[in-house]
């Protein structure tokens, strides 16, 4: 409930919002051309950094540049790079070279298709297992490794790690995903505990529903939408640990630990999670 405190007290009580431009002049932001991403690139870019998006699209990468240089008047560059392939890592690290990054948020991620479905029966496996560990969390790992080392040598840095509250308990038919965001919310806290003493921030947020083409949810009481999402969770970063990232989000994650594991695991649950989830992706 640390997040909670925080974010209380932020809000309600007037304790002071960290200051992210003296981080560093950029903010580096993965799978940054749509939803929680975009909208990280648009609020830092809002709040005096300049902005590295690494999407695999360079038409997006190019649209989201535009607005933000439009609304911000700050600088943006732009790298192409595909998280599926594992080669791409020393075209982003030359392609950051000489650029004094203060935020690091690694948000780029995938699910399998269908996205509610037994192990075995996930479409193109072979595949889907590839891609899944490459995007979610060898991204994490490697964007780590190019950019901490010059944070640690300036004694100063932030890096959002953006997990999923699927990650809180086993969730059978998200076998890969949720077991994807576990070991993101494993290696956040290692490495907080290894950094933080370095005045090097490293935060993994675990959101619940959040309105993006990935989630296909809608805004309503309990599913925010990404701006709404990213400015809650920007409160919440001198936590330095683990958290939901929102209000919201952190009342769902109170009450679904609350839950017994034989519900959460139950058969007939995730039958039925199965059968919504196929309607979904007929739509």
């Amino acid at each position: 409930m640390k997040c909670l405190k925080h974010v209380l007290l932020t809000k309600w009580f007037g304790v002071p919002k960290p200051s992210f431009i003296s981080l560093g002049e950029w903010a580096v932001i993965t799978g940054s051309t749509d939803g929680i991403g975009k909208a990280y690139a648009h609020e830092l870019a809002k709040r005096g950094l300049n902005i590295v998006l690494i999407s695999r699209s360079k038409q997006k990468l190019q649209t989201v540049a535009n607005e933000i240089e439009q609304n911000s008047e700050r600088n943006v560059k732009i790298i192409q790079a595909d998280f599926s392939s594992t080669d791409i890592y020393q075209h982003i690290e030359e392609n950051l070279r000489g650029l004094e990054i203060g935020i690091l948020v690694n948000n780029v991620g995938i699910i399998s298709k269908p996205f509610a479905s037994r192990f075995l029966e996930t479409n193109d496996l072979d595949k889907v297992i590839d891609n899944i560990i490459a995007v979610n969390m060898l991204s994490v790992v490697k964007m780590t490794q190019i950019v901490l080392p010059k944070m640690k040598e300036r004694q100063k840095g932030l890096i959002l790690n953006i997990s999923s509250g699927v990650a809180f308990c086993p969730c059978p038919l998200l076998a890969l995903y949720s077991s994807t965001k576990v070991f993101v919310e494993r290696f956040s806290r290692c490495c907080q505990a290894e950094y933080g003493s370095e005045d090097i921030i490293i935060q993994c947020f675990l959101p619940f529903g959040v309105a993006t083409k990935i989630s296909k949810q809608e805004i309503s009481l309990s599913i925010m939408s990404a701006e709404n999402f990213v400015t809650n969770s920007l409160d919440c970063v001198l936590v330095g640990d683990s958290c939901c990232g929102s209000l919201v989000h952190e009342i769902q994650g109170f009450v679904y630990r609350a839950i017994p594991q034989w519900i959460t695991s139950s058969k007939t649950l995730h039958d039925k999670i199965q059968y919504l989830s196929s309607l979904k992706m007929d739509q």
